[in-house]
């Protein structure tokens, strides 16, 4: 990790590196994304099997591309009972957090007999996509799927990367089952977006894809937006840590290193106004880096998006968080709640020495799928405002129009739209 003084000159080169992490910088990509994307609008399943057979070295086709009860249930009884527990409690904190999300439509009646109101429609058919790869997020599947289930999304179909011989991860096909996922196909990467997108003999066309992945994954989120709604295009990972001398040095190195161990290109970065803390805290950093299984990721990780920032007021260090918005932000300070009202720009804010950020991703109920690349400046997690659609309603009876049809008139005619002023106009002759 770098450890610098947080200034105007270090904070403008931090956000400059970090938005190079961005999806959108990735143009080389593009073109790559586009033509799988093509070929899978036009070619449909045969693109599809063509691929997976390419990318995931798995010979598949229309009896097998789609998940059994025969394969859930296998995965039922392979898995260990206790994790099968332990996702059933996070799916129950998830679904009880996201419940307190949910809308409900209104109207509002005016004494001229007119109503106005606003109506609540869940989003009919949803595409969840879940990565696979080196580390299967099961979480994942918890924290896509069951916000809309709350929303009352009527038909949910999960897609996910299959192994080699044509499997699915055994407790990715468990949280699907208890999150409540319809049907489950075994397709990844920018092939199964584009899927979900325009539709195949096999997987059906959605309205709305959700869920985070690779590089290609983002791309093709981006790519295939308009023809489908989207949630948003994740970047890598990434956690802030902000401190003071009252921190414990062990707790911040290990949050750090739990987003690190992602991905080379996830970031850790911790602001402090402690320099003695900063020291022990590198320390730490290095004696854990040594004794993890993905030390190999963590290395590269934080020899390009480590930092450590000394900032000599509380102020200065807030201002430099906002800034970064990043996407996990632990406040390890004296008074957490205190320094909450001092952020503004967060995915997800934990408070206090035992708030870690792994309690986020697996348990608590809030939602983990987050703004990332300072995004979080003007998005939020996912929700289950993401599932729904709202309709303005508008009724005037004769009365209430002519009350006011002289001013829309006036607003039309100023505008040069004739026919709309007219459309009122005739009403009245």
């Amino acid at each position: 990790m770098k450890t610098v003084k947080l200034d105007a000159g270090s904070r403008e080169e931090l956000l400059v590196k970090l938005l190079k992490r961005s999806p959108s910088q990735y143009t080389e990509y593009e073109q790559k994304v586009a033509d799988i994307i093509e070929n899978i609008r036009i070619g449909k399943d045969k693109a599809l099997f063509d691929y997976t057979k390419k990318f995931d070295k798995c010979e598949l086709d229309a009896s097998n591309v789609e998940v059994t009860e025969e394969e859930f249930k296998k995965a039922y009884e392979t898995i260990d009972p206790e994790l099968i527990a332990t996702i059933r409690r996070s799916a129950a904190n998830i679904r009880e957090f996201h419940e307190k999300q949910k809308q409900r439509s209104w109207f509002d009646t005016k004494p001229d007999g007119s109503f106005l109101g606003q109506k609540i429609t869940p989003i009919e058919k949803v595409g969840v996509y879940v990565p696979g790869g080196s580390a299967a997020l099961a979480s994942s599947v918890l924290m896509n799927i069951i916000p809309a289930k709350v929303a009352g999304v009527s038909q949910i179909n999960m897609c996910t990367p299959p192994s080699a011989d044509g499997s699915v991860y055994n407790a990715t096909l468990v949280a699907a089952k208890e999150a409540g996922a319809d049907r489950v196909f075994k397709a990844g990467g920018a092939q199964a977006i584009a899927a979900m997108a325009y539709g195949t003999e096999s997987i059906p066309k959605v309205d709305k894809i959700v869920g985070p992945g690779n590089i290609y994954v983002a791309l093709a989120k981006k790519r295939v937006y308009g023809n489908v709604g989207i949630d948003s295009i994740a970047g890598p990972s990434e956690i802030l840590v902000l401190a003071d001398e009252t921190a414990n040095p062990r707790y911040v190195a290990a949050d750090l290193l739990s987003q690190a161990e992602h991905d080379p290109l996830a970031s850790a970065i911790l602001i402090t106004t402690s320099a003695e803390l900063a020291g022990k805290v590198e320390k730490e950093v290095e004696r854990f880096t040594q004794e993890l299984e993905r030390k190999a990721i963590i290395g590269q990780s934080l020899e390009n998006y480590g930092y450590i920032l000394i900032a000599d007021t509380m102020k200065e260090a807030l201002d430099a968080v906002n800034e970064i918005a990043s996407e996990h932000l632990e406040v390890l300070t004296k008074d957490p709640f205190a320094t909450l009202t001092g952020i503004k720009n967060a995915g997800a804010i934990f408070l206090g020495q035992y708030s870690s950020e792994p309690l986020g991703d697996y348990f608590a109920g809030p939602n983990h799928i987050l703004p990332t690349n300072g995004t979080a400046r003007f998005f939020s997690p996912l929700s289950v405002d993401d599932f729904i659609k709202k309709s303005s309603v508008i009724y005037y009876t004769r009365d209430a129009l002519e009350a006011v049809h002289e001013d829309i008139e006036r607003f039309a005619k100023a505008e040069g739209l004739t026919a709309h002023a007219n459309s009122v106009a005739v009403r009245f002759e």
